[in-house]
């Protein structure tokens, strides 16, 4: 995991090692842990320490194998299903910029320094925040406030009650904080839409010298198809 196993405390703690006794436990009972455990860490693999200008927060991963794989609203290349709240973003996407997106992985956006970051980094297939509480948040509000304190200027966008519960790791004098509804369809309708997260933060890393984010999906879609 490059430079988050130095910089990220929580990964040489007792609970971190807890977290993995639970999860073992778990697949030995024969239960379904998404996403694949060498997936689990996907959105500190594609996106070090280094090169983080923007954080994107999610709850949990999608509690469906074909969909979870590691980065928050993402799905794996390839995959044709589009889960609704991702479509809602993808919508917002082509609504604010103009950008079609032919398919649903954000693998692009990570590899530029787009932290995808669930605050909960697995989950039961099929049963939606079934591991809220066994201690992934303390380590999801380590790597915010790592975040916060080692970079200059990051753009944080907080989709949702849940993810907006981390600004309180977030220095807001230096770095930006993008609130609005979930993009999913039972609140998009209530300002997620027309909230202009991309444009938003692309004038914000362009006003601090900081290279914005092509938000193109398609050039690396293509290799993949």
């Amino acid at each position: 995991m490059n430079d988050w196993l130095e910089a990220v405390s929580f990964f040489a703690s007792s609970q971190y090692y807890q977290i993995r006794d639970f999860l073992e436990v778990e697949r030995e009972a024969g239960k379904s842990i998404l996403p694949a455990e060498s997936d689990v860490f996907n959105a500190l693999k594609y996106t070090p320490l280094e090169t983080v200008k923007v954080v994107v927060v999610g709850q949990d991963p999608y509690p469906n194998k074909h969909h979870a794989h590691g980065l928050a609203f993402s799905i794996p290349p390839g995959e044709p299903d589009i889960p609704k709240s991702l479509k809602n973003i993808l919508k917002e996407l082509e609504t604010d910029t103009g950008i079609s997106a032919p398919g649903g992985t954000l693998i692009p956006w990570a590899k530029q320094g787009v932290l995808l970051l669930n605050r909960i980094l697995t989950v039961e297939e099929g049963k939606s925040n079934s591991h809220k509480g066994i201690g992934w948040e303390d380590l999801t509000e380590d790597i915010l406030r790592v975040v916060s304190n080692r970079k200059k200027h990051v753009a944080f966008i907080l989709w949702g009650r849940q993810a907006q519960r981390s600004k309180k790791f977030i220095d807001v004098t230096k770095h930006l904080v993008h609130e609005s509804p979930h993009p999913s369809p039972l609140s998009a309708y209530r300002g997620f839409f027309d909230s202009k997260p991309f444009s938003t933060v692309n004038s914000f890393l362009v006003e601090k010298g900081v290279k914005p984010v092509d938000w193109r999906l398609q050039p690396y879609f293509s290799k993949l198809t």
